[in-house]
């Protein structure tokens, strides 16, 4: 694998070169990466924000100024995108901004597992190889790549070079009939649940949406109240029945974590389904879907249902989540996708059994 990926780390990119570097962003991806370039010895010149959202005030010492400020002030800078987007409006401000001056968008971690390098992929060649044979058309094979590239160059061209839309997705590799039950991990506020009715046009059996974070039950069962047929679960999806502890964040992004103070119920797909069949399995479960998929094995082997299994949140992802699923059921055809989307979030594997 590593012999496909034509890049070296952003972190070299920006410790090389001699332009002042301009964060464009506030917030814990900010933080992460003021650290990792303090890191390698470099020192942002600017933040900025957009003009619209510049208020006078001031991040980790820095006063923060506007985009407009920034193209006043230099003849020519590097931008680092320090947050995540997947707006229309701001993908395209990116892209324009991109076209204007050298711009980054490094892949930080979600789950604190490290920084994604060309070093992590040379460490682990075997297994990206063996993941990436499992896919079965040229364009996943080359999102495959193109994402990969991504992740150590930060280079959001390869970001906008493989995107496809989630209507696609539902259309060409899920193929939903008018009879499927879905199971939805990781169900947050119904977003999913709401797709899958538009995929559908309303038509299936039945929903069964699980969601750890309290909050954002609550959002799911107000946002899908007066939706047929639909089972709802405030637990998170793990390997068995256990008592696990949950770390909050803000929207979507809660995660189970051995620093957090929330206990939160967990159990497996097994359990909860207790013998029943799905056809549809969905999940977004920031960074255990592993242990998920342990958990679901007897529904799997059984059931064959077709698969949704999000790829980005541990830098593993990539190679074990595929290698994970053909190990419990040889014979699923694995394509890969990544939607619009900076970083690399959204990038997700679709297995369909012929």
């Amino acid at each position: 694998m590593i012999e496909k990926i034509k890049e070296k780390n952003v972190w070299d990119y920006l410790k090389e070169t001699s332009l002042p570097i301009a964060l464009y962003g506030m917030g814990n991806g900010t933080d992460m990466i003021i650290e990792k370039l303090s890191e390698i010895g470099v020192t942002p010149a600017e933040i900025f924000a957009s003009d619209e959202f510049v208020r006078g005030h001031s991040f980790r010492g820095y006063k923060v100024i506007k985009y407009s400020d920034v193209c006043e002030k230099y003849d020519d800078f590097v931008i680092v995108v320090c947050f995540a987007m997947h707006d229309e409006a701001m993908l395209e401000k990116i892209r324009k901004m991109s076209e204007e001056h050298t711009l980054f968008a490094p892949n930080v971690p979600i789950v604190d597992d490290g920084i994604f390098t060309r070093e992590f992929i040379e460490e682990h060649d075997a297994e990206f190889d063996e993941a990436y044979s499992l896919l079965s058309d040229e364009f996943s094979r080359q999102s495959y790549i193109d994402v990969l590239n991504f992740k150590v160059s930060g280079k959001v061209e390869y970001l906008f070079k493989c995107q496809k839309n989630k209507e696609e997705i539902y259309s060409e590799y899920l193929n939903l009939g008018e009879n499927e039950i879905f199971m939805d991990l990781g169900a947050y506020d119904g977003d999913t649940v709401r797709e899958f009715l538009q995929a559908t046009d309303g038509k299936y059996e039945k929903i069964i949406a699980v969601e750890a974070d309290e909050k954002n039950y609550r959002k799911l069962t107000d946002k899908t109240n007066g939706v047929e047929r639909i089972e709802t679960h405030n637990l998170a999806a793990w390997n068995k029945k256990e008592t696990l502890f949950f770390e909050k964040k803000k929207g979507r992004n809660s995660k189970l974590s051995s620093a957090g103070k929330v206990e939160v119920q967990a159990d497996s797909v097994d359990n909860i389904l207790d013998g029943n069949k799905i056809t549809v399995l969905k999940m977004d479960i920031e960074g255990s879907e592993e242990m998920a998929l342990e958990g679901a094995k007897n529904t799997i082997v059984n059931y064959k249902p077709k698969l949704y299994v999000c790829a980005y949140h541990r830098n593993d992802d990539m190679f074990r989540l595929p290698l994970k699923i053909n190990g419990i059921c040889n014979g699923y055809k694995f394509y890969f996708c990544h939607h619009p989307y900076i970083p690399a979030w959204e990038s997700n594997f679709y297995c369909v059994i012929d």
